[in-house]
């Protein structure tokens, strides 16, 4: 398993978090792919966090490109970031 800076390891838990952000793009930003990302979860989150988490993402179309309707093309919601 790859060693991740705290700020890339943070970032990447966040991005697993996110509804619309699909393994896909953890993949090609950190070279994690879906079952590596599963097992870096199980090791940075506690249990019942992994298990949220896991609750969440199983099955959602929104985290899998294939999956996804072909009309959503953005990663976040446009409110969800806003400028302070």
């Amino acid at each position: 398993m790859q060693q991740f800076d705290a700020a890339s390891l943070a970032r990447i838990i966040e991005m697993a978090w996110e509804d619309r952000t699909p393994f896909e793009a953890i993949e090609q930003l950190y070279g994690l792919n879906e079952s590596a990302l599963i097992t870096l979860m199980r090791q940075q989150l506690k249990a019942s966090s992994f298990r949220l988490w896991r609750t969440r993402v199983h099955g959602r179309k929104t985290k899998h490109l294939k999956l996804r309707h072909p009309d959503i093309s953005r990663a976040y919601c446009p409110s969800q970031y806003k400028t302070r």
